[in-house]
This record gives C-alpha cells, structure tokens and sequence, in this order.
C-alpha cells in the first residue's frame, strides 16, 4: 500500500509540471487565436482605409480632368482662330494652318492630353493635333480611330463632359494602341439633333493611373465601374470578363452602394474588394487584393507563436519527464523491484497450485488428511472434493503440429485456454483448470445445479461455447471429453484415468468431437474376437500386389474395434503392425530390394484419428508397391540393354534371330518379343536389320570390298538378299549407294 501511494506521490508531481506546461501552452494557444482575429480586422480595416483614400484621389483626378478638359473645349470653342474650321465648310489654307497651330499650342501647354480632335462634318474633315500617330487633316475615311466615329453617331448615349474611357489606334508604326478618357464637346441644335461641330479632347489614361496604385504591394488591381455599368482594367481600360457569381456581387454590393469593403472570391482567389461611393461623374472605383497578401504578416505572427506554443509544450513535457524521473529515480526502483518479486510470487503461487493439483489427480500425492485441504485452501484451490464434481478433458486437436507452430507461445495458449474454460464454466460451477503437460487440460468442476444431475445437454452446451471460443480467439479445435459425476475425492486419479481413456476414442469420433466417458466405459463389457480370416485376407493381397485390396481389409479389421474398449484397439493395431511387418519384411527379402526394417509403421500415441492411421498404413503399401515397380523397371531395363549387346555383338552371324536370343536368355520368344516392343517401340528382328545396313553402308563408303564380301561380313546368306533388303531399306542398289558416294 505504502509503495502505491509513493508512485501515486510520484504521479502527482509529474502530473502537476505537465499540467503547468498544458495551461502555458493553452495560454499561447488562445492568445494566438485572439490576436490573429483581432488583427486580421485590423488589417482588413487598414487596408481599406487605404485603398479609399487613394481611389478617392484618383475620383479626384478623372473630375479635375474632367473640368479641364470642358474649359479646354470652351475655349477651342471661343478662339476665333480655331473657330474658323470648326463653323466653315471650306475653310482657306491659311486659316487651317493657323487652326492647327493652335491646337498644337494647346497640346503642348498640356502634357496630359494625349490628342485634340476638331470635327467639322460640314466639310466631313477631322483636324487632329496629336503627338504620335495621326497628326493634321483627314476625312472620315482616312481616320484611324474609327470607334470615335461610332461614338459622334451615338453620342446620346453619353452624358455631356463625362469620360469615356477606351483604348483606340492612333497610326503609329509603334504603340499605337492609345488608353485614353475621351471627352465629348459638340453642338447639335437643331431639330434634328444632328452634329453640327465637335470638340474631342482624349487624355491620357496613363498620366489619371498613376494615382492609381495598390499602397500594399503589386499583386492588387484596380477597376472601374462606369457610368454605363462597364467594369474596366484601370490600367489597360479593357472590360473584365466576369463569372456569374462575380457579376453577382458587382451589381448587388458595389453599384450604386456607399463606399464600403467585403470578402469574396474574384478569379478564383479570395480577396479583399474595397469599393468607393459614386463620384460627380457617377463613376466608382473598386480595388481588389488577394486576402493571402493581406494577412500574410499576420499569419506569420500566428504561425510563429504557434511553433513557440508547441516547443514550450514539447520541452515542458520532456523537462516534466526528466525531473520527475531524476526526482524519483531510487522510489522507482524500489517500486519496479517490488512490482517484480510480486510478480514472480505470483507466477510461482500458480506453478506450485497446477504442480499440487497435478500430482493429485495422477494419483502421486491422494488428498487423505484435513492437513492436505487446508494447505489447497493457503494455495487459492477453492474446490471441493467432498461435494459432487465432474472431469473435463480438454485434448488439443493436431497437437503435434500446433506444438511446432506455436513453440515460442505454447504455455500462453495453454493459458488462454485455461482462462476461457474458466470464464464460461465460472457463472455455473466452481471452477479449477489443470494444465497436464502434454496436449491435454483438466477442468474441475464443483456441481451446483441438481438438473445436471439428469439432464447432460447442460453441459455439453458448456463444451461447445469452449470449443466455439477457442476456435474463434484462437484458432485451433479441441476433443472434450467429461466424465459422471462423483463425490468421492480418493476416486479422483481413477476417474481421470477413465476420462483420459475415453479421449482415445478421438480415433473413431475424429476432431472437435464431444465424448461422455460413461459411454465408452459401457464398453468394457463387450468380448472382442479378433478377424483371423480377414488377417489371412490382408496378407494374400499384400503378396499379390492388390495393395487397395489390403488397405480396404486393414481399415475394416480397425472399424470393428469402435464398440470396444480402446486397449482393444491398441492390441489389434499392434498385431496388425506384426503381421504387415513381416509380410513387407518377405515381399522385400523376395525381391532383393532394401529392407529398412520397421521404417513407415506408425505408432498408435501420436495417431488422433482413424484417417491419420489408414493414411500411415497406406502411405507404407504405396511406397512398397513404388518399390517394386522400380525394381521391376530396372530388370527391364538392364533385359533391353542385354538384347542390344548380343545383336551388337553378333549381328555379323546369319543365324541371329530372335528365337536364339531368346534361348541364350532362357526366355519366351513371345515375352522378350513383346517387352522390348514396349520398352523401344521396334522390334528385336527390325533392329538387327538396321545394325546390318549401318555397318553394310560404312563397308560400302569406306572400302572397296565386293558387295559379295560385304554381305558375308554383314550375316546376310547371300548377296542377292543384301541386295533385296538394301533396295527396299534405301531405294537404290549397294552398287549405286557407293557409286554416288563416291562421286
């Protein structure tokens, strides 16, 4: 207890400097979020003030030009030198020369004014003072600027003196595409309302825009919205292609409203929109800049006290670890020392209570004194043998293979499987486990209910809720198998016995089956007679090869055996094992092949199941058999090699022939006839047939013996023969064969 409330001191401590390090790094953390809100409207607010300021000023400029540009004009109006190509229809040469000097002194005193037109449409001139491009008099059709001409035929489209801001061509070879605010002074009284002269002053956009300009950085752009709902570049004068959604907001939020700002995605990137009131011209001015730019400072700040939030929070943590681990390092050891000798006390409590329980159920220390129940009760054992109890064996099916397979983790799935039957068979019994130290595990069960008494459907419910959790969590299948029920603790080692005895019959039943071990006791009384005409029956198929035969009469004789006891069972496989034995032992010694004495012959302990045992058996008459047709091939073989040596060796005699072969060999004609058939697909009497040709044909190209000689050095009884058996072997006569060989 008292180590407890040390480590829990220790807790503390370390709990309270990192609490400290959790409220410091809060505090960063919502200061952060405060601030950032704050100054991001601070910003917002700045910004806007800003872009007013300036594009009331710029408003201020387009007025101011405005009102020079209307004096300008009166007074083109009033010169009277200039007045003369403004109200004649055929004006001398000398007046336009003295008009077109003054429109050039009025175009030089005014650094701002791009071009002066004078439109006489009387005379269907235009005297145009500029300094680039078109400078002098040209007729309707000579003019460059022809949009002006659509603007004098429409000119009730715009307000008297108001801009009109465009982008024209001037003639100039280069730049010659003009941003310019044309303004419009002409006399049109009359009842028709036609022209009857115009004054057109353009002045330049360039020299308005340089007011325009974005006090935050490069990336803000400014625009126009005239009079005519036009939404103009204010540097290029170019009307904007607008989205939908971005006319939207132009005509809802910005036409016609108090100067004001809002945020809203313009091109596809979030912005900062500052807009102006309508000035004197009913023109508004609007100033768009991404939001990235504007908060960029901002976020800044917000990302770097962020990062000093996260590194007081990351250092406070290992700092809070450090000290409280410095602080407490030799309580700690105590405590880790304690927590292992507890640990290991309890491990051992646990191997001492299975090794106790062991040896009382195999019989190697019986509980006969009061001492005996008292030391399981010091142990933790519960369980009661004087009231009524009941075995259970828990068999792990494949054992072998789940031994190897989980090797490295057997005892803990041993374990799990202890604490599973536990858990289920705890709500009804009082419950022990036992773990038998081979693939087995008792369950000892105190009874309860006295329905279990009659009713055995309890617990096999129980056994399949085990089987179906361990095959769930842990994937392998158990054999149970339980015993009556019984009260008398001295019977303990007996009645495990009868259980273990019962599980055997796991051969018969197979896997996962559930076994009541009062049924297979029941089967003590049955009197066995072992089959001796169906062990006769094995024996005859064995040594005549028909090996299903055999391995049908040995699973028959060991299906007999499932109505008895299962010592019945080891007895008859153990006689069955003798008699195979000495069977392959003959077939072997018979047929000269390797005796490995009793190698394949399985051993009843480690077969779980009636088709691992005929399998074992089988897997023995296969390999027999296996080694018996190999035995019988290599006669074969070496047979064909011994015919092929005598006609090798005896081709050059007349009288070889397959019945002399076959009497050296001391064999049927028709058996050595057929067998090397088989075994070459030719026969003995093509073959030495065919080493006769080879070798007459080697005589014939090699030497020059007579075909007479040849034919005799070949076995061939005459040469008329050869030649009958050479023309229908090739086609040609010996004589020619050498004649074209030699050639």
């Amino acid at each position: 207890m008292r180590l407890n409330k040390i480590g829990n001191k220790r807790a503390l401590y370390s709990r309270l400097l990192v609490s400290i390090t959790l409220c410091v790094s809060l505090t960063f953390l919502v200061s952060t979020i405060i601030y950032y809100n704050y100054y991001i409207g601070v910003e917002k607010t700045q910004a806007f003030q800003s872009d007013l300021g300036n594009l009331t000023q710029t408003s201020r400029e387009v007025v101011n030009m405005t009102d020079a540009a209307q004096s300008l004009s009166f007074q083109i109006y009033r010169n009277s030198t200039i007045s003369k190509i403004v109200f004649y229809d055929k004006p001398d040469i000398y007046d336009v020369t003295a008009a077109m000097s003054e429109l050039g002194n009025y175009l030089s005193s005014m650094p701002y004014i791009e071009s002066i037109y004078v439109y006489n449409p009387k005379s269907g001139q235009l005297y145009i003072a500029s300094s680039h491009g078109q400078n002098g008099v040209f007729t309707e059709q000579e003019l460059v600027d022809t949009p002006i001409l659509d603007i004098l035929g429409h000119y009730q489209d715009y307000k008297a003196f108001t801009p009109i801001p465009r982008v024209y061509s001037n003639g100039a070879r280069e730049n010659d595409q003009v941003r310019a605010y044309t303004f419009l002074c002409l006399d049109a009284i009359g009842w028709d309302r036609a022209i009857n002269s115009a004054v057109i002053v353009n002045i330049s956009a360039p020299w308005i825009n340089k007011e325009i300009t974005s006090p935050i950085n490069s990336a803000s752009a400014t625009y126009i919205l005239d009079d005519q709902g036009a939404f103009l570049s204010g540097n290029s004068l170019q009307q904007q292609e607008l989205s939908p959604e971005e006319a939207g907001w132009i005509e809802q939020r910005i036409k016609g409203k108090e100067a004001g700002y809002f945020i809203e995605p313009f091109g596809g990137v979030n912005s900062l929109i500052s807009y102006t009131a309508p000035d004197d011209l009913s023109w508004q001015y609007v100033r768009i800049t991404p939001y990235d730019y504007i908060t960029k400072q901002t976020n800044n700040i917000r990302n770097a006290t962020l990062l000093i939030a996260a590194l007081v929070l990351v250092a406070g943590i290992g700092l809070s670890w450090i000290m409280s681990r410095r602080l407490y390092l030799p309580i700690d050891r105590i405590v880790s020392e304690m927590n292992i000798l507890e640990t290991e006390k309890r491990d051992s409590m646990f191997m001492i209570r299975q090794n106790t329980l062991r040896d009382l159920i195999l019989g190697l220390k019986p509980l006969e004194s009061i001492q005996q129940v008292e030391k399981l009760r010091q142990l933790g054992i519960h369980f009661t043998f004087n009231d009524d109890f009941r075995l259970i064996l828990l068999r792990i099916d494949h054992y072998k293979e789940f031994r190897e397979a989980r090797s490295s983790y057997l005892l803990a799935s041993k374990f799990a499987i202890m604490n599973i039957a536990s858990e289920i068979c705890g709500q009804t019994y009082r419950v022990e486990t036992v773990d038998m130290n081979d693939d087995g595990i008792l369950v000892l069960l105190n009874i309860i209910d006295p329905v279990e008494y009659t009713d055995t459907g309890l617990i096999e419910a129980l056994l399949r809720q085990i089987q179906q959790a361990c095959s769930d969590y842990l994937k392998l299948s158990l054999t149970l198998t339980y015993s009556h029920i019984d009260r008398n603790a001295g019977q303990l080692h007996q009645l495990y016995m009868q259980v273990r005895e019962a599980s055997n019959h796991r051969l018969f039943y197979g896997h996962g089956c559930i076994i009541n071990a009062q049924n297979i006791c029941a089967l003590e009384s049955s009197t066995y007679h072992y089959p001796t005409d169906k062990e006769k029956k094995l024996a005859d198929a064995l040594l005549s090869g028909k090996l299903e035969d055999a391995a049908g009469q040995f699973s028959s004789i060991i299906r007999e055996t499932e109505a008895f006891p299962f010592q019945t069972v080891q007895l008859t496989v153990s006689r069955l094992s003798v008699t195979v034995r000495e069977i392959v032992n003959a077939v072997h010694k018979r047929n000269r092949l390797q005796n490995d004495g009793s190698a394949g012959l399985p051993c009843l302990d480690s077969i779980e199941t009636l088709a691992e045992l005929e399998e074992a058996f089988s897997a023995l008459f296969t390999s027999m058999r296996e080694q018996l047709a190999e035995k019988k091939n290599s006669k074969q073989h070496d047979l064909i090699c011994l015919i092929n040596s005598k006609i090798s060796e005896n081709y050059m005699k007349p009288n070889l022939s397959l019945n002399q072969i076959a009497d050296e060999l001391d064999m049927s004609p028709i058996y050595i006839s057929r067998l090397y058939k088989q075994q070459t697909m030719n026969s003995i009497v093509d073959v030495i047939l065919e080493v006769r040709m080879r070798e007459v044909c080697a005589l014939l190209e090699n030497t020059d013996l007579p075909v007479t000689t040849i034919a005799e050095r070949c076995g061939f009884t005459s040469s008329s023969y050869l030649h009958r058996m050479f023309k229908r072997s090739f086609g040609t006569t010996p004589t020619d064969y050498r004649r074209s060989k030699n050639a």
